[in-house]
C-alpha cells in the first residue's frame, strides 16, 4: 500500500509542479500586460513614453556635467517610477516625488523630493541613503512569481526592464561622454540608440517606424540570487563590444548556467541583475537583444556597470517573455534565430554590417528589438 501510494505520489508531483509554474508564468505575463497598459495610458497622457533615466538635477554643476551632490539621484530613476500612478502605486509615487523625511534612533535626514542615489540605497554603503526606503519597496506588478529572489542585498527587485535595442555603445552613458554631452557623443548615442527606449532621452511610438507589433519595447529577467548565474552575475568581457560572445569561455561547461571565473572585483552588488526597480543601471532595468534568452551577461570597461550584453532570461522553462510595443506580451525561445553573435554590433562609425542604419546583425531576435531599421519581419516568433 505504501508503496502504491509513493508511486502515485511520484507521478502526480510532477504535474502538480508543472501547474503551479503554469499558473505563475500566467501571473507573469498578466504583469507585463500591466505594464504594457501602463506605457500606453503614459503616453496618451503625455505623447511619449517615459524617459528611462529622469529625476531632478542638483543645484551644484560642474559646467555641464552631472551633478556630484549625494543627496541627489540626479537623472538616475528608471522608466518604471514614472509608470507608478499607471499600476495603481500613487501612493508610492507620491512618496517619491515629494520630499522625505526620515528619523532613525537620534539621526534625522531629510531627502529631496525623487529621493537619493538608487545604487547607494541598495549597496548601503553609506548612511544617508540606507533609510530611504521607497527604492526598496517591492512592488508585485513589477515582479514575476516564477523568481524565488527575495529581499537584500538588493533592493525592490524587478524581472523587467526596457529594451535598448541590438546595440552596446552609449547604453550606460546615453548621449554623453563620461561626464559631458557633446555633438560626438550625440551622434555616437543616436547611432546605436535603436530600440524603443534610450537612456536620457524620450521616444514616441511615431517613432517605432518598424511597427509597434514587431518592436520588443522590455524583456524580462531574473534578480540575482547570489549564486554567480550566468543571467544575473555579469562577468567582464573587454572585447564584448567586437564579439558578443566574449565571455562564453567564462562559463562552466559541466554546468552551462553557472560561470567557472570568479567575480571581477568591480562586481558591485548593485551591478547584480534586477537590483533596484527605481534605478537606471543597465542590470537592474534594461536589456539588449544581441544574445538569446538565458544567454550570459557580459559587460564591457574597467567594472561591470557598464554596457554589454543585458540578454533577456527567465525562471520559465525554455525562454522569457517579452512586451511588445502594441502592448502585446510573446514568449520568446532560447533558440530564437539570432544571427551570428561574433559579429560586433551597429556603432557610429563602423562600415559594412555595422555601418548606422543597417539591418540588425543579430537576426530576427535583434530585428525584434530595433524600432526604425526597416527589417521585414515575416515569420512567427
Amino acid at each position: 500500500m505504501i508503496a502504491i501510494i509513493g508511486v502515485l505520489v511520484g507521478l502526480l508531483l510532477p504535474a502538480v509542479q508543472a501547474a503551479r509554474e503554469a499558473a505563475r508564468r500566467m501571473s507573469c505575463s498578466n504583469n507585463f500586460k500591466q505594464i504594457g497598459l501602463a506605457i500606453h495610458n503614459y503616453h496618451s497622457a503625455y505623447k511619449k513614453m517615459p524617459k528611462h533615466g529622469t529625476g531632478p538635477i542638483a543645484v551644484r554643476a560642474i559646467g555641464q556635467n552631472w551633478p556630484k551632490e549625494r543627496d541627489f539621484q540626479h537623472e538616475r530613476l528608471s522608466a518604471q517610477v514614472a509608470l507608478l500612478p499607471f499600476v495603481e502605486q500613487q501612493a508610492l509615487w507620491e512618496q517619491i516625488s515629494n520630499p522625505l523625511i526620515v528619523t532613525s534612533g537620534s539621526v534625522t535626514e531629510t531627502y529631496p523630493a525623487f529621493g537619493a542615489i538608487p545604487w547607494n540605497v541598495v549597496a548601503q554603503t553609506n548612511n544617508y541613503s540606507t533609510d530611504w526606503t521607497p527604492c526598496f519597496t517591492d512592488v508585485t506588478t513589477f515582479r514575476c512569481p516564477s523568481d524565488p529572489g527575495y529581499g537584500l542585498p538588493l533592493g525592490g527587485r524587478s524581472n523587467y526592464g526596457v529594451c535598448y535595442g541590438d546595440a552596446i555603445a552609449h547604453m550606460h552613458l546615453g548621449p554623453y561622454t563620461t561626464w559631458a554631452r557633446n555633438v560626438r557623443a550625440d551622434s555616437e548615442y543616436k547611432a546605436a540608440a535603436r530600440g524603443c527606449f534610450g537612456l536620457y532621452t524620450q521616444t514616441a511610438f511615431r517613432d517605432i517606424l518598424d511597427g509597434l507589433s514587431n518592436t520588443i519595447c522590455m524583456g524580462e529577467n531574473n534578480s540575482d540570487l547570489g549564486d554567480e548565474h550566468i543571467t544575473t552575475s555579469p562577468r567582464r568581457g573587454g572585447g564584448v563590444s567586437n564579439n558578443p560572445s566574449n565571455c562564453s569561455g567564462q562559463v562552466e561547461a559541466s554546468r552551462p548556467q553557472f560561470w567557472r571565473t570568479s567575480p571581477h572585483k568591480n562586481n558591485f552588488v548593485e551591478t547584480r541583475r534586477g537590483a533596484c526597480w527605481a534605478g537606471v543601471t543597465m542590470g537592474w532595468t534594461m536589456c539588449n537583444t544581441i544574445l538569446p534568452p538565458n544567454r550570459e551577461v557580459c559587460a564591457t570597461g574597467h567594472n561591470t556597470a557598464g554596457g554589454g550584453t543585458w540578454t533577456v532570461s527567465s525562471r520559465h522553462q525554455g525562454g522569457a517573455h517579452v512586451l511588445m510595443a502594441d502592448g502585446a506580451v510573446r514568449f520568446i525561445t532560447d533558440s530564437i534565430e539570432a544571427g551570428d553573435d561574433s559579429v560586433g554590433p551597429v556603432e557610429f562609425g563602423r562600415t559594412g554590417a555595422r555601418a548606422p542604419g543597417s539591418a540588425s546583425p543579430y537576426g530576427l531576435w535583434g530585428a525584434l528589438g530595433t524600432r526604425a531599421a526597416k527589417e521585414v519581419i515575416d515569420e512567427e516568433f
